[in-house]
């Protein structure tokens, strides 16, 4: 049987990491792997899911499962946090999964389940993993214009003229904030205009919010997801909380499936958990209790959101630097929109070839498509980067 198998294309991400492992050079610069790090290069356990798992420790009696959709506290608290009072929580069926994408995997599923012939609309570029699990799926799917290489925005006209081919029963896929690969972001008005569009092909959204907290703040990146979850008569919410509780190794996130038709609560979250079943029964629970514990104890959450807000406030004087550097190195306003970005990421617009430079000449690595990870900086190699691109000519 296995002399059928093919090989499977190789992760550039995952072989951008061994080539940096692999180079000699101690001046390195990794910008490619999308996890957060700090000024030392370390990604740190936050206080307070260290003091989280101290307390545990000593409360915790068995290791027996929790249930099919995960321990019902999890659910709630994450809930809270990501829809606040956007929608009452009867209206809101939800799971937990092995992480972020073990929750957009579950959301596919689903859609397959409910409309074997939806097409996903994606945005051009994404999440790779959104497109390759799709493909894995045989899910059909459409891409929408998203990004403006040239102004380092988004191409607005050009989406909603994407998103005008949509038809009844399709699903389109939105990043809640913190677009990932380009940090690029839709307005509130923006966000208005997709929802009214939708409604009225009769589309699902489905939003991915992987990094609340890293943008303009809890509440600000979690407003969008909130506006279309009230906006909208169904709606498909993938959570992860790998990067703003950095709880990476531990796979922790929650599918939420929003309904306002209230009776039909209780056949989507017997699905989700059927879903659950056949793919790997229980969720884990370690993390899952980890966010639950520090999202109900005061005086955890106060500290888990003061150091949430360093890593943001670091990240955004991080993205200052770097757009200041390459104006005065540049003597144009040309790279302005790495400060408007927001999150972990942007797209700096360079061709393959430069990035390839940067590669070979300087020790900066980055992904193909020129994404770089904000937070593989640190002040003193802002300057060596913005040095590097404007010597290569970019």
């Amino acid at each position: 049987m296995f002399e059928h198998l093919n090989e499977q294309p190789k992760d550039k991400i995952l072989a951008l990491m061994q080539a940096f492992k692999d180079d000699p050079r101690e001046d390195k610069i990794d910008l490619g792997v999308g996890v957060y790090k700090n000024a030392e290069g370390v990604t740190p356990i936050m206080r307070a899911v260290k003091q989280a798992e101290r307390q545990w420790w000593e409360q915790e009696t068995t290791k027996a499962y929790t249930g099919l959709a995960g321990d019902p506290a999890f659910s709630d608290a994450m809930i809270g946090l990501v829809l606040g009072d956007a929608v009452a929580r009867d209206q809101v069926a939800a799971v937990a999964t092995p992480g972020g994408t073990g929750a957009v995997r579950q959301a596919f599923d689903l859609i397959r389940m409910a409309n074997p012939s939806a097409r996903v609309f994606v945005s051009d570029p994404t999440w790779p993993n959104h497109l390759s699990i799709l493909k894995h799926m045989a899910i059909e799917t459409v891409m929408y214009r998203y990004f403006d290489a040239e102004s380092g925005g988004v191409d607005f006209a050009g989406m909603m003229e994407d998103l005008g081919q949509m038809r009844a029963g399709d699903v389109v896929l939105l990043h809640g904030c913190c677009h990932n690969p380009t940090g690029a972001n839709l307005t509130g008005p923006e966000w208005q205009a997709v929802i009214d569009l939708v409604n009225a092909k009769g589309v699902v959204p489905m939003i991915d919010i992987a990094y609340q907290g890293f943008g303009d703040g809890l509440e600000a990146d979690a407003a969008a997801t909130r506006m279309v979850a009230s906006g909208c008569p169904e709606v498909l919410i993938a959570a992860s909380c790998s990067k703003n509780f950095g709880i990476y190794r531990e796979r922790t996130g929650l599918l939420m499936a929003v309904a306002q038709e209230r009776g039909l609560h209780a056949v989507t979250q017997g699905n989700l958990a059927y879903l659950n079943r056949q793919n790997y029964s229980f969720p884990p629970d370690h993390g899952a209790r980890m966010v639950s514990l520090v999202l109900t104890d005061d005086a955890l959450r106060v500290d888990w959101q003061a150091e949430l807000e360093d890593v943001r406030n670091g990240m955004l004087a991080l993205r200052e630097q770097l757009s200041s550097e390459l104006r005065r190195l540049s003597g144009s306003d040309r790279y302005g929109f790495i400060a408007q970005h927001r999150g972990m990421f942007s797209r700096l617009g360079l061709s393959p070839e430069i990035v390839e430079r940067l590669r070979a000449e300087h020790g900066i690595y980055m992904v193909g498509d020129s994404r770089i990870n904000i937070a593989g900086l640190n002040r003193d190699t802002v300057p060596k980067l913005a040095q590097a691109i404007i010597e290569v000519g970019a």
